[in-house]
């Protein structure tokens, strides 16, 4: 059966701006028939458990339910090594020994989109890999060896969108799976063929639904909703004054999430009843705590 999902990384309690990317991905999910997984992503080693079960209790606060028990991606390495396994098996996979510093001082070809990576290390012969390996001192990531420049991905909101899809990494030098490649496998072994989330995520999206497409997963339907950003145009932090749960309060921070929509439902089901996809804003809500 198909879903939706959140997926939080726990590295700070969810603010105002999180808890309504989340109540916009369940009422994506709700109004669809779907399921809603809640997703715990916390493969960074900048996360934390407490803050994750925190997270957890801050979402089932304001009302959300999800149809299974929330998953961490700590608790599936071998749904990342297997995939990884398979595009190696495939010759798709090659060793990478640079550096962010190296890839932004490397020569471009003049067609190669702003951004992407050089290709520095792709065609290297094994003599050249073993010297990398000895002149660098540390494990090489793996980069997927893609055959595409851009590709483009149909979004909810914002229509089609064509992005850079170059060699990225799907496994990191010290051995934790890349971010692309987790969320990638994951939705595929949960059954999410919806994907919601905030639009800061867009460009990831061409490399997430190439990748799904080497794996011959399904591409999820995808809708990238409108950020919440501070007085002076930033993402939301601390300094911002009340923005967590705890500060805000849940009946408050259901009341501001419901009129930054446009609604006047004071709970996440008076929300469903007034959900329209069409209607959604499309420029960020300024939040102003008081």
């Amino acid at each position: 059966m198909s879903a939706g999902r959140f997926a939080p990384s726990p590295s700070a309690d969810l603010h105002i701006g999180n808890l309504r990317t989340a109540v916009l991905a369940w009422l994506f999910a709700r109004s669809t028939g779907r399921r809603f997984l809640l997703r715990v992503d916390d493969l960074d080693d900048r996360t934390f458990t407490d803050i994750g079960h925190r997270q957890i209790a801050d979402l089932a606060a304001i009302g959300l339910t999800w149809d299974a028990e929330p998953e961490w991606q700590t608790q599936h390495p071998q749904r990342y090594a297997a995939a990884i396994e398979r595009l190696a098996e495939r010759g798709l996979l090659y060793e990478c020994y640079c550096s962010r510093k190296d890839i932004l001082q490397a020569p471009r070809a003049p067609h190669a989109p702003q951004g992407a990576y050089p290709g520095t290390c792709r065609d290297l012969t094994e003599a050249e890999r073993a010297a990398r390996r000895e002149q660098t001192g540390r494990p090489p990531a793996l980069r997927l060896r893609t055959d595409v420049i851009t590709y483009t991905v149909h979004d909810v909101l914002h229509g089609d969108y064509t992005g850079i899809v170059d060699d990225f990494v799907v496994r990191r030098g010290d051995g934790v799976p890349a971010y692309n490649l987790a969320v990638v496998v994951d939705d595929a072994a949960q059954g999410v063929d919806q994907v919601v989330r905030g639009d800061d995520l867009l460009p990831s999206s061409p490399r997430q639904a190439y990748l799904a497409k080497v794996l011959g997963y399904p591409e999820p339907i995808y809708a990238h909703v409108a950020l919440v950003l501070n007085e002076d145009g930033a993402r939301l932090a601390k300094r911002d004054g009340a923005v967590t749960l705890a500060e805000i309060g849940v009946e408050r921070a259901l009341r501001q999430i419901s009129e930054s929509l446009g609604w006047t439902a004071t709970d996440v089901n008076g929300m469903l009843a007034e959900f329209d996809a069409d209607r959604l804003p499309k420029r960020p809500w300024i939040y102003r705590p008081d």
